[in-house]
């Protein structure tokens, strides 16, 4: 038996890295048996035990056990509205790709990444992306959204992945530790990994200028081993992020700034919407709470975020 590390997800295979060594591994059996109800049971960033298969002429091996995860994205399957697709696990931080246009990322996306985030332990960073193409208008609208988030408590960086601005930022970031990167397609993932790590030459492409959405190049998640102990794990572009197994009651605890205050609440399961002496709605009048955050709340509570 030997322990590994799940880099590559295509499906019915799994990359798993052991020692320098790279195994093509299969799951065995009653893996699929355990009540996982994602479409992937594995995910790269799984920490696993697997069997080599010794009579194979490469390597090959058989995963038997998943270790316990530290922590994981999850959203909704696009396919399967009743099942749930785990992004990737055991994850230090995640960097959240932003562009203000071209294409568009939107409040509501941005919030409900976060949240997810916060609910399974994932620390965020916002990364505005493009800053080359912006006019002195859209740099403020950054600057104004940017201050929002940097309130909270959320870590942001301002950036151009095609300029090399602020790159070193990120990769000083990234040294001995996990990172995840994601966003839609479009805003400009590949091209930030390539300035990362130019020896990948991982493909690009442009934005759709009609419907000014991205274009999917990255088709399955991967992690790539950098120098300095950087491990990168590079994601398919999400058009959205449905939420899965949250209550409408536990949605404001992964608000930060919700949290900081709701234990004003008059009572103790308020949904901060109509609510009698609620300390959050005080917050927004006063301006602690922003307007734009309140929004996206009360549209998670509005959907039904919950299945089993």
């Amino acid at each position: 038996m030997k322990k590994g590390l799940v880099f590559r997800s295509t499906g019915s295979w799994y990359t798993v890295e052991s020692d320098g060594l790279f195994y093509a591994c299969r799951i065995k059996g009653k893996l699929r048996l355990k009540g996982i109800k994602s479409t992937n049971p594995i995910a790269v960033g799984d920490r696993v035990i697997f069997e080599v298969d010794m009579l194979a002429s490469e390597p090959q091996g058989t995963i038997v056990e998943i270790e316990e995860r530290q922590n994981y994205i999850v959203r909704k399957s696009v396919n399967l509205s009743k099942q749930t697709h785990i992004i990737a696990s055991n994850i230090d931080q995640v960097f959240l790709l932003i562009t203000l246009h071209n294409p568009p990322t939107s409040l509501a996306f941005i919030d409900r990444f976060l949240v997810t985030a916060e609910a399974y332990q994932v620390p965020s960073i916002l990364v505005f992306n493009k800053l080359d193409t912006c006019n002195s208008e859209q740099e403020q609208e950054i600057d104004d959204l940017a201050a929002i988030y940097s309130k909270i408590g959320y870590k942001i960086l301002k950036i151009s992945a095609s300029k090399g601005l602020n790159i070193d930022k990120i990769k000083s970031m990234m040294e001995n530790r996990i990172s995840m990167f994601s966003g839609h397609s479009g805003v400009g993932k590949s091209t930030l990994i390539n300035a990362i790590a130019p020896n990948l030459n991982l493909k690009t492409a442009a934005t759709s200028k009609q419907h000014q959405q991205g274009i999917h190049t990255t088709t399955f998640a991967e992690i790539f081993a950098l120098p300095k102990g950087m491990k990168l794990i590079d994601t398919p572009g999400i058009k959205g992020f449905g939420m899965v197994d949250m209550q409408a009651v536990e949605i404001g605890n992964y608000f930060p700034e919700f949290v900081n205050l709701k234990s004003g609440c008059k009572f103790h399961n308020c949904l901060h919407q109509s609510e009698p002496q609620c300390a959050v709605i005080r917050g927004i009048k006063r301006g602690d709470i922003a307007v734009s955050r309140y929004q996206s709340y009360l549209q998670m509570l509005e959907n039904d975020t919950t299945y089993r």
